[in-house]
């Protein structure tokens, strides 16, 4: 069986996206696959998140080139760091790269934060780095190499390089050894017009050589200074400097002349706050970037996957009929983007459920699924949990029937994330939150519970976690195969829950976050919230405890005095606020019993 072939191209210049992408094209044998990486390098005293926007930005544009070309990787990234180039290393071991394409603006320049020489010593796959502009005009192009170790590699760049021009080969040649047959050279390559062989004053006979071609092409050997000269540079460096043209690199892996490469070293891992602002820059999206639902019905038919959407609800008959219909039309009826959508009810007692029949969508009880085999709780966790057993698809899609602004987004927003990059597994929603005061909508001011306790609480024991804008919004996504394997609490707590075990199990880089715009619902009152608020500190206590092993749990009071200030009335009424924790689904039998039969 025919291994395929990886290509990574690192873009620091998306001006030069394009011909950067028609060489790779190129160099590509037929059995390859192209990965588009746009690296942007942060000054050190600023923070890694201002690049959010210009991430969303080069996204864009590399998902634009991707679309166009079959051989290039639908799964885009950009880096964002200090010194990005060092998770292009991760890359390059991760997914066995061939071949590296690196744009830089000069050899002494430094690219994601490295040096050209420490790119070639750190990489273990042959390595191409284009110094400079105007390579990818049509010209001949010069070919200068020490001798064997990077002879096949350079001369396969040239050759893409000089496209329908011609090859002059210029040998530095070592007077110690037998000079090589450049005839041979020229009948095996046919693009070689022309040899050169010098012994002494190497960089002046490359600069002599040079005029008249558009591009040089050189071993990355020829990084030293030359012997019996006083300029103190690099060959490489006086003639990229003194030509004015432009100056590609290259590197064998396996260099030809000798059997070892220098081995790949560890690399250094960034402080935490570097870890989360650059988390934050790469793995924050916007809803716009997924608009494209005729691309996202390729993916989801390109990843084999089917997806439901789990509606949650609980006296919500005011809105959830246009929730359902909105959905339902534009990704059921109009492009079969969703497979499914169903109703999961908490035992309404208004026409919530009547009118989700209506509509022709099926719904469920929580109260009354599984019953038998574990028994029911009340809360919102309970349903989402029970949701996994009666839905079908490989991703799931949970929104609150409570949004008055409902719009597609709210769904293509969220899938977008899991269809177009298969590492990230879970996709969180924020959006602006108007809240109503005195009768009148205020642009901000929702999320009171987001700000007050689970932002705060994140910074404090879960610092990783503190780029989630809202950790505890109702609209997210995941795959089943990583939701099945999670508990579930069964009440305020579940949303709190999900995340700090999907960081704990799977890491920070499986999240996703996408800016839904605005979500327009109905505020809770004050009361509610302060109900909230005490389940989802329990939540983050009893993870506490399982993270740094101590118990605190047992010796809280798990009952509530809420303050009843009304007309008639002013007391204290006493609420017990436990969340239960449900196990994985994936390990209650009838969930087992049910995949079996379906498989």
């Amino acid at each position: 069986m025919t291994t395929l072939y990886h290509l990574l191209v690192v873009i620091t210049d998306p001006a030069l996206l394009d011909p950067c992408t028609a060489l790779a094209l190129r160099l590509l044998p037929q059995d390859g696959l192209i990965y588009l990486v746009g690296l942007i390098t942060v000054e050190p005293e600023k923070s890694l998140s201002e690049s959010a926007l210009l991430a969303r930005s080069w996204r864009d544009r590399l998902y634009e080139v991707a679309r166009c070309h079959p051989t290039i990787h639908d799964e885009v990234q950009v880096l964002v760091d200090y010194q990005p180039f060092n998770h292009v290393l991760e890359q390059i071991a991760a997914l066995e790269m061939d071949l590296l394409l690196v744009q830089s603006a000069s050899p002494d320049s430094t690219v994601g934060g490295m040096t050209i020489d420490a790119i070639f010593s750190q990489t273990p796959c042959d390595t191409v780095v284009l110094n400079g502009t105007g390579w990818h005009h049509p010209g001949d192009v010069l070919l200068s190499l020490r001798g064997g170790p990077n002879m096949s590699l350079g001369v396969r760049v040239a050759q893409c390089l000089a496209d329908q021009g011609t090859i002059t080969l210029f040998h530095a040649a070592d007077h110690r050894r037998k000079a090589p047959d450049l005839e041979l050279v020229m009948r095996a390559v046919p693009q070689i017009s022309r040899t050169v062989t010098a012994i002494t004053e190497i960089t002046k006979g490359i600069l002599e050589e040079a005029v008249d071609h558009k591009a040089i092409v050189m071993g990355a050997s020829f990084r030293r200074p030359e012997k019996n000269t006083d300029s103190g540079h690099s060959v490489i460096s006086d003639v990229f400097h003194r030509s004015g043209l432009p100056v590609i690199l290259v590197r064998g892996a396996i260099q030809e002349s000798f059997d070892f490469h220098l081995p790949y070293p560890l690399t250094v891992e960034a402080p935490l706050s570097n870890r989360v602002d650059r988390w934050f820059a790469q793995n924050t999206f916007h809803s716009s970037e997924f608009d494209d639902l005729q691309e996202l019905l390729q993916l989801k038919a390109k990843r084999g996957v089917t997806i439901s959407i789990a509606l949650p609800s609980l006296n919500e008959a005011e809105t959830v009929g246009h929730v359902i219909q909105t959905l339902k039309t534009a990704l059921m009826d109009q492009t079969q983007l969703v497979d499914e959508i169903v109703l999961i009810d908490s035992n309404s007692t208004d026409q919530t459920v009547p009118i989700a029949q209506s509509l022709g969508i099926p719904t469920y009880i929580h109260q009354q699924i599984l019953t038998e085999q574990v028994g029911s709780y009340h809360g919102k966790g309970e349903a989402l949990w029970k949701s996994l057993y009666v839905t079908k698809g490989d991703i799931i899609v949970w929104v609150d029937t409570d949004i008055t602004n409902i719009h597609p987004r709210f769904i293509y927003g969220l899938l977008g994330p899991l269809l177009k990059h298969p590492r990230i597994d879970y996709v969180k929603g924020f959006y602006a939150r108007p809240i109503q005061v005195d009768g009148k909508l205020q642009a901000f001011g929702g999320g009171r519970v987001t700000e007050l306790v689970a932002r705060p609480l994140l910074n404090l024991f879960y610092p990783e976690l503190s780029g989630i804008v809202q950790p505890l919004s109702g609209e997210y996504a995941g795959r089943r195969t990583v939701l099945e394997q999670l508990p579930f609490f069964s009440g305020y707590g579940v949303e709190t829950g999900l995340l700090l075990d999907l960081h704990e199990r799977y890491g920070l880089d499986s999240i996703a976050q996408v800016d839904l715009e605005v979500r327009v619902h109905h505020n809770q009152a004050l009361v509610n919230l302060s109900k909230m608020s005490f389940a989802i500190l329990q939540v983050f206590i009893a993870r506490i405890e399982n993270r740094y092993g101590i118990q605190l749990l047992d010796k809280a009071n798990q009952t509530m005095k809420l303050v009843i200030q009304e007309p008639e009335r002013f007391a204290l009424d006493i609420a017990q606020i436990a969340d239960i924790e449900r196990p994985p689904m994936a390990s209650i039998p009838a969930y087992q019993q049910r995949n079996e039969h379906e498989r």
